[in-house]
């Protein structure tokens, strides 16, 4: 195999595939990237097994051929090279020689019929949109996945396509999210799970405007522009989200999203390190936010306007889980729904686009009593 590349466009190359080469292999060959000639363009693919990424770039090739080179200590001189030409040559042993006009470098790489075998996902069934789309998406509900091994299902954001709109929902049981989308649409309905971490590949890699979403029982593949990202699903059934959401709320209070986010920020600076509790006193037009850590002898109270006029109502949360759903609402209002002290708060924008809609769900705590 013989080619020429830009050092610029293979270091591109490089870095959008890296992120499917494990850190930890167990099999030599998962260290490696793939080189391939198809087409008349240079073709990357590296794979943990689990997820694999495939980057197409713009080459000169002489001899066409394959071979697995690793990827790591490539990775790492290229991005020392300035914008010049690269020259590579692979003999029948697998020795790369690859040179520029500033020094000539030597690896040996691995036989590509080595390297596992990436799903075609031929037989799936594809759904057009854009790449915006599913990377707002993905926003919208990363953060709130569980890291818990024990509930796998919960590990990544649920997809669940439909012919009229979409919905992406994610819960560690703390929090939950929905989002609602009427653009991304199907023929035929069709749900899965993808795990978390493909989703932060896709988010860094795929950068173009058009995207093919490509699903089989197994896997889903992610094809924009250059680059394919492809991810073994969860296959489990995810539970019942529709059942935790409350629905007959009777209390709403609606206050600026940027002020009340603030708020919970510093107040929160004063609650228990190991529960992080804050507690939310709803009165006529107004909430106070209190937090106290008591082995700390620290405490902290502010008082906000808002919009609320029904009974008031104590209401306990975590910190951190209050902020981070404040913290994912791009409109400057909020409106919080609440039913009673022991049941989950619902907070959605107080505004919405007629393509789009979000709830989002957070847990109460049980409050300590303290006065």
């Amino acid at each position: 195999m013989k080619f020429s590349v830009s050092s610029n466009e293979l270091n591109k190359g490089l870095s959008a595939v890296i992120g499917a080469v494990p850190s930890k292999a167990t099999l030599p060959i998962l260290e490696t990237i793939l080189f391939e000639s198809e087409d008349g363009r240079l073709k990357l693919t590296a794979t943990d097994l689990e997820i694999s990424i495939i980057e197409y770039l713009q080459a000169d090739i002489e001899v066409e051929g394959a071979v697995a080179i690793p990827a790591r200590r490539l990775l790492e001189t290229l991005r020392q090279l300035p914008n010049i030409p690269v020259f590579f040559d692979v003999d029948d042993r697998k020795n790369i020689n690859f040179r520029t006009d500033k020094g000539s470098y030597k690896l040996v790489g691995d036989d590509a019929d080595e390297f596992p075998e990436v799903p075609s996902l031929e037989d799936g069934t594809t759904i057009s949109t854009t790449a915006d789309l599913i990377h707002k998406a993905v926003d919208k509900t990363l953060f709130a996945v569980s890291n818990d091994d024990l509930r796998p299902a919960m590990m990544g954001v649920y997809f669940q396509i439909g012919t009229e709109d979409s919905k992406f929902v994610a819960t560690d049981g703390h929090r939950l999210v929905k989002y609602t989308n009427r653009e991304i649409t199907a023929d035929k309905e069709v749900d899965f799970i993808v795990p978390d971490k493909a989703l932060s590949l896709i988010q860094k890699t795929i950068l173009s405007d058009d995207c093919d979403l490509t699903v089989t029982n197994d896997h889903a593949r992610f094809k924009s522009g250059n680059t394919i990202v492809i991810t073994r699903l969860i296959n489990e059934q995810y539970p019942n989200y529709d059942s935790v959401i409350p629905r007959d709320n009777d209390k709403y209070l609606t206050i600026s999203k940027e002020q009340m986010l603030s708020t919970v920020r510093r107040v929160a600076i004063f609650s228990s390190t190991t529960t992080r509790q804050i507690r939310l006193q709803l009165d006529k037009d107004k909430l106070t936010i209190r937090a106290e850590d008591l082995d700390m002898s620290s405490e902290a109270k502010e008082t906000i306007d808002c919009e609320y006029s029904n009974d008031g109502m104590e209401i306990g949360f975590n910190a951190k889980y209050l902020g981070d759903v404040l913290n994912n609402i791009d409109e400057e209002e909020v409106t919080f729904e609440f039913s009673t002290p022991n049941r989950a708060g619902i907070v959605k924008p107080s505004s919405e686009d007629d393509q789009e809609e979000i709830l989002m769900l957070v847990m109460p705590v049980m409050l300590n009593s303290y006065a």
